[in-house]
């Protein structure tokens, strides 16, 4: 039987990226994201809970993440679950699940210093800077088709 390994999530940043790199010298980047949900109790009432995962990045896309997010940076993730295993040394065995990220997406302006969000977005041109609107004649009540 074919198996799906996806995962997308929508989350903040836990903590700050960091990069490094492998001694052949792919970049890495390792992020906790905190990703939000909301559901009702037996009460009847709205609770929050918080999932926290590991998520994993490599290459181009580790460098862009370390690059331009910080700590509580909102991102959307689409990846793929992976098990890691390994024994302590004292002969206990371990595992952790986590999630090798393939692509991602910005979901909001990066924050300056102050914690205020900058516009990513370029300026409106004035009126005078406008392209003219060549398709603004007047027709009457002729239709030009």
């Amino acid at each position: 039987m074919a198996s799906y390994n996806r995962v997308i999530l929508v989350g903040n940043l836990t903590r700050h990226p960091e990069l490094r790199s492998t001694p052949s010298g792919t970049h890495v980047c390792e992020i906790g994201v905190a990703v939000n949900d909301r559901r009702k109790n037996a009460n009847g009432e709205w609770v929050e809970e918080a999932t926290f995962v590991d998520v994993t990045f490599w290459g181009r896309t580790a460098e862009i993440i370390c690059e331009y997010l910080t700590k509580g940076s909102p991102i959307l993730i689409e990846g793929r679950l992976k098990l890691d295993t390994w024994e302590t040394q004292d002969g206990q065995k371990r595992s952790k699940l986590r999630v090798v990220g393939e692509r991602m997406q910005f979901l909001a302006g990066p924050r300056n210093e102050g914690g205020s969000r900058q516009s990513a977005s370029r300026p409106m041109p004035s009126e005078s800077e406008a392209p003219a609107d060549d398709f603004a004649d007047d027709f009457g009540d002729d239709v030009p088709f």
